[in-house]
C-alpha cells in the first residue's frame, strides 16, 4: 500500500497524461463548461472587484503543482490567475500558493490559518482529496477537516471554492475516491460554496476524447496544457459566481 501510494503521488505530481487530439484554441477545454457550477455567490470577491484588487490564495496537494524549472508558471495556480487577469481588464490580480506533496486534508488545515492570515486574500481555492483517499483516511474525518478549513477561511472574511481530485482511468480502479468526492459535494452544499468538479471535468474529458488518459506516456508539455485548461475553468466560477442573480421569472400565479 505504501509504495502503491508512493507511486501514486509521483503520477500526480508529473501529471502523467497525453492528449489524443490538441487544437491551439483553448477553446477545446470548454467541452466541459456545462460541467461548471456557480450557483453560490462569492461576495468578498465582488467586494475586492470593486477596489480593483483581487487576491487569492491557492491551497494544495501534489496535484496543484508542476515539475520542471517553469512548473510554477505552467501550473493551473498561475494560469488561474492569468486567466483572471484576461477576463478582469483593469483589476490588480496578485496569486499566492500554499502548496505542498503529500498532504491530508488535516494538514492543510492546520497551515491555514497561517497562510491566510499571511496572505490576506479574497479568496482561497483549496484543492484536496486525493491523498485522504490514498491513505484511507476516515470519512468523517475528511468532511470535518473540510468543514473546519472553510470555517477557518470564512471567519478571517475571505470566500472560498474546492477543487476535488484528477480523474484517471489508470488509477481510478487503485484509489476509492467516490467516498471522497460525495463528501467535498456534500460539505460544498452545506457551506453554500462553488466546487469545481475536477474529476468529472477530466472524466467527460477523456470520454469525448479530448484528453487520452489511458497512455502510460508522461508528457509535461500536455499536463501544462491540461492545467491550463483547469485554470481557465476555475476562473469561469470566480466571474459567474461575482455576477448578479438572475431574477426568477414572474408568473401569473396558475
Amino acid at each position: 500500500m505504501i509504495r502503491l501510494g508512493m507511486f501514486l503521488l509521483a503520477w500526480v505530481a508529473l501529471g502523467a497524461i497525453a492528449p489524443r487530439a490538441w487544437a491551439e484554441n483553448p477553446a477545446d477545454c470548454r467541452v466541459a463548461e456545462n460541467l461548471i457550477e456557480a450557483d453560490f455567490p462569492l461576495p468578498h470577491v465582488v467586494q475586492a472587484l470593486a477596489r480593483k484588487k483581487l487576491d487569492v490564495l491557492v491551497v494544495g496537494a501534489g496535484s496543484s503543482i508542476l515539475p520542471g524549472p517553469n512548473g510554477a508558471l505552467t501550473a493551473y495556480p498561475a494560469r488561474l490567475q492569468s486567466a483572471l487577469k484576461e477576463k478582469l481588464p483593469g483589476m490588480a490580480v496578485t496569486l499566492a500558493t500554499d502548496v505542498k506533496l503529500r498532504r491530508t486534508a488535516a494538514e492543510m488545515v492546520d497551515s491555514m490559518p497561517a497562510a491566510v492570515a499571511a496572505n490576506r486574500p479574497a479568496l482561497v481555492v483549496w484543492q484536496t482529496g486525493t491523498v485522504d483517499a490514498m491513505l484511507g483516511i476516515d470519512s468523517d474525518d475528511f468532511s470535518a477537516a473540510l468543514n473546519k478549513g472553510v470555517d477557518i477561511v470564512h471567519h478571517a472574511g475571505a470566500d472560498i471554492i474546492l477543487v476535488n481530485s484528477q480523474y484517471s482511468p489508470r488509477t481510478d480502479s487503485m484509489i476509492a475516491l467516490s467516498a471522497y468526492l460525495d463528501d467535498m459535494r456534500w460539505v460544498a452544499l452545506q457551506q453554500e460554496i462553488p466546487l469545481l468538479d475536477r474529476f468529472a471535468i477530466m472524466k467527460l474529458w477523456t470520454e469525448l476524447g479530448t484528453f487520452d488518459f489511458h497512455s502510460a506516456t508522461n508528457k509535461l508539455d500536455i499536463a501544462e496544457r491540461v492545467h491550463d485548461c483547469i485554470g481557465r475553468l476555475l476562473a469561469d466560477v470566480v466571474v459567474e459566481a461575482t455576477k448578479p442573480a438572475k431574477p426568477l421569472p414572474i408568473t401569473d400565479g396558475r
